[in-house]
C-alpha cells in the first residue's frame, strides 16, 4: 500500500487506505486488509499533488459519460477531439474504459504501443496535436478481456493521470465507461483540485436510456460536476435515398432485391429525388427525447445526432468524419453541437485566440 495505492486483493468499493472510514466502512468487511488499513497513519495522498501538478499544464477538461452502453459515447468522444484538433487546439483523449476500451481503434491506432521516456509515459498521437492514452495499448493480445476489480481499475486511472506526460494541452477529453461506478468517482476525485470544466451525457431518445441517463445526471450534480450538456445520438436514421437498400416482401415472407429497380426508377420518373435524404424514426421518441428530459433535469440540450451509416463507417475506420462530404449528415450536426457547447462556455474566444 505504498503510497496511499489501493491493493489488489481489496475489496470492491474500496475506501482507499488513507480515507478516514478505511477499515471500517461496510465495503472494508472481510477484505484480508482491513485490520492494517484501520491502524494506518492517515494523510493526504501524495499522488494527488502529482496529478495536480501534470494536470497544471491542461486548460480544459471535460468528461464524456453515459447511463447505457452503446449509446455512441465513444464515437462522440473520437469526433469531439478530431474537431478540437482540426480547429488548431493541442487535444489529449484518455480513455478510463478499463473493460472495453474502443477509443483506439475509433482514432485509428490498434497495434500501437506506449513508450516511456524519462518525462513519463508518451501518449499514442494520430496527429502532432491530437494523443490517446488508453489501456488498449497496453493489451498483448487485442481480444484479451481485462477482469479487474474496482482497486486495480482506479490505481490505473491515477497512473494514466500522474504518469503520462501531454505536455500543454488545450483541452483533455475523458471517454469514461457507461453507468456510474468506481472509475466515474475516482476520476472526479482525482481531478477534483485541478478543476473540471463539466461533462457532456450522451443518450438515444428511447425512455429506456433516458432512465438511465436521468441517474448519470443526479451523479454529476451529487460528485459536483457541471453538465456541459446532453446529446440525443442515433436522433432517427437519415442517409441519402440512393443509399438505401429496396426489398420486396411476397406474402409469405420471401424477400428480393429491388434495389437496381427502384434506383433505376427514380432516375428515369423522379429525377428530383436523386439528392434528397430520406429520414426515418428508429428509436421510439413519443416521450420527448433528450430535449425534454433535459428540461425536466434543468440541464442543457445540445442537440441531435442522426444515425448515420458513414458516420458508423468512419468510426469503424478510425478516422474524423469531418473530412470530405461522405458524413455530410451527421457531421454537419456534429459540427453545430460542438460549436454551442463552446459558445455556451465562453470558449469560442479561445478559438479566436488561437486564429489571431
Amino acid at each position: 500500500m505504498e503510497n496511499g495505492e489501493i491493493p489488489e486483493n481489496a475489496n470492491e468499493h474500496c475506501p482507499g487506505p488513507q480515507s478516514e472510514s478505511a477499515g471500517k466502512s461496510d465495503a472494508c468487511e472481510g477484505c484480508p486488509n482491513q485490520e492494517v488499513c484501520a491502524t494506518a497513519p492517515k494523510g493526504p495522498d501524495p499522488d494527488l499533488v502529482a496529478i495536480a501538478e501534470r494536470m497544471a499544464t491542461v486548460k480544459h477538461k471535460i468528461l464524456v459519460l453515459s447511463g447505457k452502453g452503446g449509446v455512441g459515447k465513444s464515437t462522440f468522444s473520437a469526433q469531439l477531439a478530431f474537431a478540437l484538433a482540426s480547429m488548431d487546439f493541442q487535444v489529449g483523449l484518455l480513455d478510463i474504459d478499463i473493460c472495453g476500451p474502443s477509443i483506439p481503434k475509433m482514432l485509428g491506432l490498434e497495434g500501437q504501443d506506449i513508450h516511456q521516456s524519462n518525462l513519463g509515459w508518451s501518449p499514442v498521437y494520430v496527429e502532432s496535436n491530437l494523443g490517446v492514452m488508453s489501456i488498449g495499448f497496453m493489451l498483448p493480445n487485442p481480444d484479451d478481456a481485462v477482469v479487474w476489480r474496482g482497486p486495480r481499475k482506479n490505481a490505473l486511472i491515477k497512473q494514466f493521470l500522474k504518469d503520462v506526460y501531454w505536455g500543454e494541452l488545450d483541452f483533455l477529453v475523458v471517454d469514461a465507461p457507461p453507468g456510474t461506478s468506481d472509475e466515474h468517482i475516482s476520476i472526479v476525485q482525482y481531478l477534483d483540485a485541478t478543476g473540471i470544466d463539466g461533462a457532456i451525457i450522451v443518450t438515444t431518445p428511447q425512455q429506456v436510456s433516458l432512465i438511465d441517463v436521468r441517474k448519470e445526471v443526479s451523479f454529476c450534480k451529487k460528485v459536483g460536476v457541471k453538465v456541459l450538456g446532453v446529446v440525443e445520438n442515433m436522433s432517427g436514421l437519415s442517409q441519402p435515398l440512393m443509399d438505401f437498400k429496396f426489398l420486396r416482401i411476397s406474402e409469405t415472407g420471401e424477400q428480393r432485391d429491388a434495389t437496381e429497380w427502384a434506383r433505376e426508377y427514380v432516375r428515369e420518373k423522379a429525377p428530383e429525388l436523386l439528392n434528397m435524404i430520406a429520414c426515418s424514426e428508429v428509436f421510439d421518441s413519443s416521450g420527448g427525447g433528450a430535449e425534454r428530459m433535459s428540461k425536466e433535469m434543468g440541464v442543457p440540450f445540445l442537440g441531435k445526432v442522426p444515425l448515420d451509416p458513414q458516420l458508423c463507417k468512419a468510426a469503424e475506420e478510425g478516422r474524423s468524419c469531418f473530412i470530405g462530404p461522405n458524413c455530410m449528415v451527421s457531421a454537419a450536426a456534429l459540427k453545430s453541437i460542438i460549436e454551442k457547447l463552446m459558445r455556451d462556455q465562453g470558449l469560442s474566444k479561445m478559438l479566436v485566440d488561437e486564429l489571431a
